[in-house]
């Protein structure tokens, strides 16, 4: 594994600048990599799509649904009992159903705001910028500042730091669902 060092620029012809300006500064032409990195949920990493199985933000609504569930079904079987004179033996039932789904719609508003992170959670930090994206590998650690500076004075944006490998002008090993280590 490589350290990386990894910019992000506006546009293509910005990643060509870098990728020239990187190779001037003395950095292997082969482990030069420039790409397009799209929007979260955009990276295809599931067999269904997207970029997780689970919504990150979503992992306490299957059992607040459930408690809503109970709690609603359980005064609503209550209900019923208490209105059997009236209903007859359906009433608990229709009650229980009834409160049931009463619950489960009253759990949606113990639900998070959109956006708003969960403490602890996964959605704690800002993810990966979107748009083209310019990084160079190297071996030795004392590239790096060089590395940063020739980025910075190009004007890239959110420089950040990684470890894998870029063969070939491609970085295979490349999560774009990874949080980054912004050095500046």
């Amino acid at each position: 594994m490589s350290t990386i060092i990894a910019g992000h620029l506006q546009l293509q012809e910005d990643v060509e600048r870098a990728r020239r300006a990187l190779i001037d500064a003395g950095f292997d032409p082969d482990r030069i990599s420039g790409f397009y990195v799209s929007q979260p949920g955009q990276h295809d990493m599931t067999p269904l799509g997207g970029d997780n199985i689970e919504s990150p933000g979503a992992k306490e609504a299957p059992a607040g649904v459930v408690k809503g569930v109970a709690t609603g079904g359980a005064v609503g079987v209550a209900i019923g009992a208490a209105t059997a004179p009236l209903t007859g033996p359906l009433g608990p039932i229709v009650g229980g159903l009834l409160g049931g789904h009463v619950g489960s719609l009253f759990s949606f508003t113990k639900m998070k705001e959109a956006g708003e992170p969960e403490a602890g959670g996964e959605n704690t930090l800002p993810p990966r910028l979107t748009g083209m994206l310019v990084a160079v590998a190297f071996d030795d650690t004392g590239l790096e500042g060089r590395a940063v500076d020739v980025l910075r004075q190009l004007g890239a944006q959110r420089i950040e730091r990684a470890q894998g490998n870029i063969v070939d002008g491609d970085w295979a090993d490349f999560d774009p669902s990874s949080r980054p280590d912004v050095v500046s």
